[in-house]
């Protein structure tokens, strides 16, 4: 019984500690999409243990666009100005970078010659492509969303690539889905 009342006790701190930091924050701060959780990278955008990153390219409202293994969309962030990723923090949790642990794999539709790698930050590795760094958007939900289309999020706008590895500009899906 005493062991009964003590994990009821136990479990009743933590939730109200996870009550009163729910309501913390400076109201000033820019919103952080509910998080993103892809099936195959990790909710950092990590490819799978011992994986590697996929990158395909696949038809959607946009044009051709890159995309992962999976089908969800790829972005450049226009303050990268080199392979070296300047989004890092609250951003990375916004828009999680495609990471791997090997050497990234290309798919039908995209050009080898231009995938790469780059140090991050935080001792993981980045996937680049055409000298960009890769990221998700943590609103997109399903495969084929573009909802990070164009915004302007940390200090620069948000743009899908194409199979050449350069921005397209056009708006996003929005709610209404992607391929």
């Amino acid at each position: 019984m005493k062991h009964t009342s003590k994990a009821r006790t136990a479990a009743i701190t933590v939730a109200l500690i996870a009550a009163v930091c729910s309501g913390c924050g400076d109201d000033d701060e820019e919103p952080v999409p509910p998080a993103f959780v892809p099936t195959t990278p990790t909710s950092t955008g990590t490819a799978s243990p011992g994986g590697a990153a996929t990158v395909a390219a696949r038809s959607s409202k946009l044009g051709r666009i890159l995309v992962d293994g999976k089908g969800r969309t790829l972005y450049l962030f226009e303050a990268d100005k080199s392979e070296k990723s300047t989004c890092s923090g609250a951003c990375a949790q916004a828009w999680p970078p495609l990471t791997t642990s090997v050497k990234p794999k290309t798919a039908q539709g995209v050009k080898p010659d231009l995938i790469g790698t780059s140090p991050r930050d935080d001792g993981s590795t980045g996937v680049t492509y055409n000298g960009h760094p890769l990221y998700y958007y943590q609103g997109d939900k399903k495969p084929g969303d573009t909802n990070g289309q164009e915004l302007d999020q940390f200090g620069a706008e948000w743009y899908v690539l194409n199979a050449d590895g350069n921005k397209v500009e056009g708006k996003g899906t929005g709610e209404d889905g992607g391929y």
